[in-house]
């Protein structure tokens, strides 16, 4: 029996070469779609799997009233969270992911990922030891733990347990070497513990300075350590500086803020922290639920399609059916058969689909930034649910209908006249328009927002300006008057750069264009507490990046003042501190008084989806903030930029940093990346919108033909009675129309609610107008006429002596 039903289906390919192919193309399509999005979902959620403390182990993050929530935290919780019953370890750790050279008898290897933390981290995360123990890996600051990559790429094949090498102008001991099992949120290339006197809090005094990760005995107490680190917040913040001050600590409280903890769980740190917590960042949950709706969604239009086809085609096999029914066949067998058709085209489509996926894989792991691989283990279940279902939906209406043919009719020819399933054929049309014209509207909707991102006015011109990286040698951070040797050294460097051809400005600041950094810092007017974004700058620097001064005036190197108690504000904090006549009046950053000099333009340094950072500037040397300069500014003339940028470099590898290659990184391109998240979106988009287009017109393209060829006797009919080829165009294709209409405005409230709420990420955002939707209703309108035109048209040609004879 299974020998017939593959050659009654190899019969049906042969002949049905056009459908056979649309049909495998359509679901392989589907498929593929839904692959990608399961490889990009796993892939997401497979962070920290592998790690068995990833539901005891919590990161502490802290917010101050509306500041943003940070994971940076005060080294006085230390005492407190060791008297703590419910922690069982404490792991305090620096900035991480620091950039250094390893150096082993003479050779160098430049490493990205190292990482400085207290010595019980592998309890934390235990990964994989392949040489050492875990144990004793960090058990002093002499310690250093190497991933497998980089012990291969120093040591090659020897054994570099007890080796020393140079990492961080400091001699170290290899006391293990680990392997990361999977992803995970910290995926470092060395591990160190220098954290010695980072955790002293005699030494560090710091209200925002150290990350910490506990592991907790029972997680479902960890509201009671919540509460405690508020409270210890409260006691040691809040309570001595209202002593200090002479205030209750309510009045202190409001000037300063409520200090709130937030216990976030290891499970949850990749799609669901509120802070970028962890080095490898956040996932982007809502991207990833839109991409695994729209690709749901794809799927069941291409079953849709399937169907829509496979009943279509029903037509030419149905005294198939009924001769097989007179010699014996019972309507099981004809299910059976049909469902087993549908089985190996299933099979071709998903074989197709996961060609597909394997050929286009690079251009979606650049697209999402990833390095995700066909893995069958990893998502075969996945894969053999979508098969089972995608057969269940689109094999049994199709093999009902046409068991359910009367036998008699069929033998005489008028099973075409039957007007089963016409209702629900039809209403799968209007879905597939409906589906179609989301995807139309939508899209120009995403373009429309993101085209307005690319062209809104920043407040900055990033177009021609270069952000160089600035690494200083360790010896610089040592002993007295940092600052002044930093500024120093960038002040040469910057005399330099100011000399080469090509070069128009040359300029530095305590500020990134990249969107990552949201900390705030504690301004003073008038006794009252103002978060702000503090940024030291050098001289000239708001005239390099083009940022407007409405009012006042910008630092002036003749002014010695500007270098010790001369601040700017931008518009926004001028409106939150509500000061009437600015110039002059006297604010404090921190505990030093410094006085407005003038008002500059707002401009945004965040996503646009947030909104523009109230900001105070000072001169870089005004708050000994010189030591952290890590990034030069360099403004380029418009002619021969490739030349200039060549001589920049050249001028950086001799005379500024022979150790580190030189790395820049032009501005706007910079800050275009704090919205790529939503390019990628409309990329998405654009390319779901043709292929869920395609997919459409396969459906139409069957049903248009099934329909015309139900109909041909009545246009054979029409035509000998004189009926005009336009007539007759305009009655075949009137239902269609009518059907676009109705699909068009089924889409329109699902099109307006979600694109409305994708919308609202944005402080900056289009608001949604009326052009979108006439646009998708012509294109839609257009495609449909296309096609059921052209078979149409057709048919209205066709020699109706083939449709007449047997009347």
């Amino acid at each position: 029996m299974i020998l017939n039903y593959i050659n009654i289906f190899i019969y049906q390919l042969k002949h049905n070469k056009l459908f056979s192919t649309l049909n495998i193309l359509g679901l392989s399509i589907g498929i593929a779609g839904l692959i990608f999005a399961l490889l990009y979902w796993n892939d997401e959620h497979s962070y920290n799997k592998w790690n068995p403390e990833k539901d005891n182990v919590y990161q502490v993050l802290v917010q101050l009233s509306d500041m943003p929530a940070v994971a940076e935290n005060s080294v006085r919780l230390k005492a407190y969270l060791e008297n703590d019953p419910n922690v069982e370890n404490i792991v305090y750790a620096d900035n991480w992911y620091k950039k250094d050279k390893i150096t082993y008898k003479g050779k160098k290897e430049t490493v990205n990922k190292i990482i400085n933390v207290e010595s019980d981290f592998f309890s934390i995360f235990p990964f994989k030891i392949i040489h050492g123990n875990a144990a004793s890996a960090l058990k002093d600051g002499s310690s250093i733990a190497i991933s497998e990559d980089i012990s291969k790429r120093v040591f090659g094949n020897e054994n570099p347990i007890g080796k020393q090498i140079n990492c961080l102008s400091a001699m170290f001991t290899v006391r293990a070497v680990y392997r990361v099992p999977d992803n995970s949120s910290i995926m470092p290339n060395v591990v160190v513990n220098n954290m010695k006197d980072l955790v002293d809090i005699n030494k560090n005094r710091g209200l925002f300075v150290l990350k910490i990760l506990l592991k907790i005995k029972d997680p479902s107490k960890i509201d009671v350590t919540k509460r405690m680190l508020e409270k210890v917040y409260y006691d040691e913040i809040i309570v001595k500086s209202s002593k200090e001050a002479g205030m209750t600590p309510a009045e202190m409280e409001k000037k300063i803020g409520h200090f709130k903890i937030f216990l976030e769980p290891l499970s949850d740190a990749r799609l669901h922290s509120i802070a970028d917590g962890y080095p490898e960042g956040r996932g982007n949950y809502q991207f990833l639920w839109i991409m695994a709706g729209l690709s749901v969604l794809i799927l069941i239009l291409s079953i849709v399609n399937y169907i829509n086809m496979a009943t279509a085609n029903a037509i030419k096999r149905a005294k198939e059916v009924g001769v097989r029914k007179i010699l014996g066949a019972s309507k099981k067998d004809i299910v059976l058969q049909f469902i087993f058709e549908t089985v190996l085209i299933c099979s071709f489509s998903i074989l197709l689909a996961l060609v597909i996926v394997e050929l286009t894989l690079p251009y979606y792991n650049n697209f999402l930034d990833k390095n995700l691989m066909i893995i069958g283990s990893q998502f075969y279940l996945q894969l053999i649910l979508i098969f089972i279902l995608t057969i269940l939906t689109a094999g049994i209406f199709p093999a009902l209908y046409v068991s359910n043919f009367e036998t008699i009719k069929v033998l005489k020819g008028n099973f075409e006249r039957s007007k089963n399933g016409i209702w629900l054929r039809n209403g799968m049309l209007i879905f597939q328009f409906a589906i179609a014209a989301f995807f139309i509207i939508g899209s120009n909707i995403v373009y429309e927002q993101i085209q307005y991102l690319t062209n809104k006015d920043l407040g900055f011109k990033g177009s021609q300006v270069l952000a160089v990286s600035l690494n200083f040698p360790p010896s610089y951070y040592e002993g007295d008057e940092i600052g002044k040797k930093i500024f120093s050294r960038y002040t040469a460097i910057k005399e330099e750069l100011s000399k080469i051809k090509g070069v128009d400005k040359v300029s530095t600041g305590l500020v990134s264009f990249d969107g990552n950094d949201t900390s705030l810092a504690p301004i003073w007017y008038k006794d009252e507490l103002f978060k702000q974004k503090a940024i030291g700058l050098d001289y000239g620097m708001l005239d390099l990046m083009k940022i407007k001064i409405i009012k006042g005036r910008d630092f002036d190197k003749k002014i010695a003042s500007d270098t010790t108690s001369s601040v700017l504000i931008n518009e926004t904090a001028l409106k939150l501190m509500n000061i009437k006549d600015p110039i002059n009046t006297e604010i404090r950053i921190g505990n030093q008084p410094m006085k407005i000099i003038g008002i500059v333009k707002d401009f945004n340094l965040l996503s646009p989806e947030s909104a523009v950072l109230p900001m105070t500037f000072y001169h870089i040397k005004s708050l000994d903030m010189a030591g952290e300069i890590n990034t030069v500014y360099i403004k380029l003339k418009s002619d021969n930029i490739q030349n200039t940028i060549s001589s920049i470099e050249d001028f950086w590898k001799t005379k500024v940093d022979t150790e580190y290659p030189f790395q820049y990184d032009f501005v706007d391109k910079q800050y275009a990346r704090t919205y790529e998240t939503y390019t990628k979106q409309k990329n998405l988009f654009s390319l779901l919108n043709i292929v869920v287009i395609l997919i459409a017109l396969f459906g139409l393209f069957s049903l248009a033909s099934y329909s015309i060829q139900r109909r041909m006797k009545e246009i054979a009919i029409r035509k000998t009675l004189g009926a005009e080829t336009n007539t007759l165009l305009k009655e075949l294709s009137k239902q269609y129309v009518f059907y676009c209409i109705i699909g068009f405005l089924t889409a329109l409230f699902p099109v307006y609610y979600f694109l409305k709420k994708w919308l609202d990420n944005f402080a900056f955002r289009i608001e949604i107008s009326v052009f979108p939707f006439i646009l998708g209703f012509t294109i839609l309108m257009v495609l449909t006429l296309l096609i059921v035109l052209s078979r149409a048209y057709a048919a209205a040609k066709t020699d109706v002596l083939k449709y007449l004879k047997y009347e």
